[in-house]
């Protein structure tokens, strides 16, 4: 019988190497037999909290063993886990919790004090499970719950189903984000697991023979740099753990070059995952800086998604490891492998030029799909595998999943042209999206949020290119006749007040007028322009 539960996968995997390592964090080490019992206890604890089938999991937490036990125990349950960025404010949790129905939330105990205030606004959630201390009278202890004894392996009286859900909360075009809903099923189609040909792995017909491939593939080491909070990481984490791979999750929460390159030779990693040049700039950077320091010869891959990744930096990271393969995948939370490029020391590939896979297109706005070679632009679009939709929003849903030709189509909205060999050009989000360091930022929200300052009359937010973040987030704003104007440091507090850090501008221009057009709309290519002219990078 096929399954394709990952609780099923991974129960068969913890039954086949029970002492082999499944999460290694620092000097905690979390085995296969421990992680599969550790989940069975949360889920049954989930369960008598009264939380019901397919109920929503919230995991509010920095990269963790705890994590990944988490998003286990809702599976094994068959409930629903879905990420919390660590990084939100006040309002943005609050709207996040509410839109999820949240009715477990597992929260690291240092965000007690975000989480107090909002209890009241969310009656659905039944359980709050605290990791680490102190555990406040509100919540239960993560330990103490994963130290019961519980049914091995635990099922809840409802069962699981392939078509059990995750969800991944990613930006929406409003600012807030937006549950992109994944039937197990689909993710592990789309995924593609087991398909690794930079490790010579072939695809896996049937997940059920889980056990056996990983007895024989696995016994790799996966380091993951991200957070698990964005599906390049956490993705990435279910594809090892579905090859039977001991997880390594970074020590410390801020990334550093050089601990990530010490932990790759302490843990002896065949491979890590990155997010693009936020990550391997520094990266780079330090391996100049301490040539031979880092021989690594276990490592054979590098693999990222979720931001550029420029030819300049590849080849420099393959100067220093010529005897590794760097797989760059281009997708987004809604669509899964739009294409994919490998680099070796023997082979170049350009920024942004992707071989594109046997189920994606591009289509002009009115539905016309572009031809190899014509030059013409197009949104990207990804058939097969693909989401239910997102998450009580049903336009988005219809816009980004468009019936086109008789099929049914993912276009999160990025553009590109093809070659005529079918090579991809990517070009960007066709939105006026920012992604900095990996991260998305609508400018809508931060405008917004700088308007509502006193002085403030009118604002626009642009992304300029930066060498290491991609692009940095860059605020034009026109002032109240007679107000006095607020400094720099002012406007970056009031907007990290309302949200994530990483939305404040790191660039404020203050300018006569922000020169909307007569229908209100913003000219962002103007304003990106005047930006750069203002700061002379013109």
């Amino acid at each position: 019988m096929t399954i394709w539960c990952y609780a099923d996968i991974w129960e068969l995997i913890a039954a086949e190497q029970p002492d082999r390592a499944a999460v290694i964090q620092g000097d905690r080490i979390l085995s296969w037999r421990q992680f599969d019992r550790e989940a069975d206890s949360l889920a049954a604890a989930m369960v008598e909290a009264g939380a019901g089938r397919q109920a929503k999991v919230a995991c509010y937490l920095h990269n963790s063993p705890e994590y990944l036990t988490a998003t286990f125990a809702a599976y094994k349950a068959g409930m629903v886990p879905f990420n919390v960025n660590y990084r939100y404010g006040h309002d943005e949790l609050a709207y996040l919790l509410d839109n999820a129905d949240a009715e477990v939330v597992v929260f690291d105990a240092e965000f007690a004090s975000k989480l107090e205030p909002l209890r009241e606004r969310l009656p659905a959630v039944k359980l709050w499970v605290s990791v680490g201390e102190p555990t406040p009278a509100w919540a239960r202890d993560m330990e103490d719950i994963t130290a019961a004894d519980a049914p091995h392996p635990y099922r809840a009286p409802w069962g699981r189903s392939p078509d059990d859900e995750l969800f991944i909360y990613t930006g929406g075009t409003t600012g807030m984000p937006k549950g992109v809903m994944w039937r197990q099923k689909d993710l592990f189609a789309a995924s593609n697991y087991y398909a690794n040909p930079t490790l010579g792995i072939p695809p896996l017909e049937d997940p059920a023979d889980a056990a056996s491939r990983a007895a024989i593939h696995g016994r790799g080491v996966l380091l993951l740099a991200p957070p698990l909070m964005h599906a390049t990481a956490l993705i990435s984490a279910f594809t090892g753990l579905c090859g039977g791979d001991a997880i390594v999750l970074l020590p410390s929460r801020k990334f550093n070059a050089v601990e990530l390159l010490d932990e790759l030779a302490r843990t002896e990693a065949t491979r890590f995952v990155v997010v693009g040049m936020p990550f391997c700039t520094p990266i780079l950077e330090a391996l100049d800086a301490n040539p031979g320091r880092w021989p690594l010869p276990k490592l054979r891959a590098i693999g990222s998604s979720g931001a550029m990744w420029p030819y300049e930096n590849k080849q420099g990271l393959l100067s220093h490891l010529p005897h590794i393969s760097l797989a760059d995948s281009y997708g987004a939370s809604e669509a899964f492998g739009m294409g994919q490029s490998i680099s070796t020391a023997g082979g170049e590939v350009q920024t942004a030029k992707f071989v594109i896979g046997e189920d994606v297109a591009l289509f002009t706005e009115d539905g016309r799909r572009v031809e190899p070679g014509s030059g013409e632009r197009g949104r990207i679009a990804l058939a097969g595998p693909m989401p239910q939709g997102y998450y009580k929003d049903p336009e988005k849903t219809a816009r980004t999943f468009p019936i086109i030709e008789g099929r049914r189509w993912s276009m999160p909205g990025d553009w590109a042209t093809v070659e005529p060999d079918g090579t991809l050009n990517v070009l960007g989000r066709g939105s006026q999206c920012i992604n900095t360091g990996g991260e998305k930022v609508f400018p809508e929200e931060v405008e917004e949020s700088l308007k509502r300052h006193e002085a403030v009359r009118d604002a626009a937010v642009v992304g300029l290119p930066d060498p290491r973040f991609g692009e940095t987030i860059t605020a034009l704003v026109e002032l109240i006749p007679g107000a006095v104007e607020p400094g720099i440091d002012e406007l970056k507090t009031w907007v990290r007040s309302q949200l994530a850090d990483y939305k404040a501008p790191r660039r404020v221009l203050v300018v006569e007028s922000i020169h909307r057009s007569p229908n209100g709309k913003l000219d962002y290519k103007t304003l990106k322009a005047r930006a750069l002219e203002a700061l002379g990078a013109a």
